[in-house]
């Protein structure tokens, strides 16, 4: 048996001939070399605006906390709005019959003339004429307790729900009451219902305002991060402008890191909404134990946004991220302008 025969049965190659260079030991390692570098070649290439940049996580806070507030405005302005809505139906629908005292005068059958006429209308509901103890009560805070009703010229009040305002007509009432009853008056609170209804309108502009500022300082910061990102990143924009690149390109980058941040500033700072709508909602509830807040609330009904309240968030929201990425992408393209 040759050398070369032992050779192959220990496992090993033959050895080389006399004057030839032996074969280098790692050649086999080329190919996967060649693929590692084929695999590095199709590596997708690094975002031009840095995810992870300082200036983002900044926009970010910023965009939460401009959220946050234009979603407590959207709720405080729900909540007026729904408890001027209810003041007035409760007042369209009461009505609120008055009769002065005069000499000769039998008051309690002008209450009789004046609940029967009341109650012969189309459209009304009860009709109960206030006890003297609830007129002691209604006088008490501005008069004091102990009040002598007969001693004082007193207007008796007889209140009128209307059951059907379709069916009801007031000016019939009025007339039914003046031509029966001595010294009666018809009072529809349509003052106070005008009242509420400028108050709420009032408060539905206010709140406009106040949330297109917020919306102002939000763009206003986009655009300036924006142009930080732009100037932290000049040299790669430059390249990609001047080697061709079309700016549809370069503005999409940015927008899209943009739309993330609004997408994640504006779920932080609805949610953080929420959460205060709700825990105002549960310290205001009177089981809560804090009765000073319940009292405080009871003129806007509780402090529940409702529904409208909600979907009002996910408006600030979706309009949040929308604005963000838009500005972004339009600061984007003005800046690409400028360099040509």
């Amino acid at each position: 048996m040759t050398d070369d025969d032992r050779s192959q049965r220990a496992g090993r190659g033959p050895r080389p001939a006399a004057g030839r260079p032996a074969a280098p030991r790692r050649a086999k390692a080329a190919p996967k070399a060649r693929k590692r570098g084929a695999a590095g070649e199709l590596r997708p290439s690094a975002p031009i605006v840095p995810p992870q940049a300082v200036a983002g996580r900044a926009l970010t806070l910023v965009v939460a906390i401009m959220s946050f507030l234009a979603c407590l405005t959207i709720g405080a302005v729900t909540v007026i709005h729904e408890a001027a809505s209810a003041w007035s139906n409760d007042l369209l629908r009461e009505v609120t019959i008055q009769i002065r005292p005069a000499e000769g005068v039998d008051m309690l059958r002008e209450i009789e003339k004046a609940t029967a006429a009341a109650r012969a209308q189309a459209g009304v509901g009860t009709v109960r004429a206030l006890s003297d103890q609830e007129t002691r009560n209604l006088l008490q805070p501005w008069l004091g307790a102990g009040l002598d009703l007969e001693s004082l010229p007193v207007p008796r009040l007889i209140q009128v729900q209307v059951a059907a305002p379709a069916a009801f007509d007031l000016g019939a009432l009025r007339l039914a009451v003046s031509a029966e009853v001595r010294g009666a008056s018809v009072d529809d609170h349509s003052l106070w219902t005008s009242r509420l209804a400028a108050m709420a309108n009032a408060v539905v502009l206010g709140g406009i305002a106040v949330l297109l500022l917020v919306l102002g300082s939000m763009v206003l910061s986009v655009v300036f991060a924006t142009r930080a990102a732009m100037a932290g990143n000049r040299d790669v924009v430059e390249v990609l402008h001047f080697v061709g690149a079309e700016d549809s390109f370069v503005a999409r980058e940015f927008q899209r890191h943009f739309l993330l941040l609004g997408l994640q500033g504006g779920l932080a700072g609805g949610v953080a909404a929420c959460l205060v709508f709700l825990v105002l909602g549960f310290l205001a509830d009177e089981r809560s134990g804090l009765q000073g807040l319940a009292r405080s609330m009871d003129m806007f009904g509780g402090v529940s946004v409702g529904v409208g309240g909600y979907l009002g968030v996910l408006a600030i929201i979706f309009l949040v991220t929308v604005l963000t990425a838009a500005t972004s992408r339009l600061a984007v393209r003005a800046h690409l302008r400028r360099i040509e």
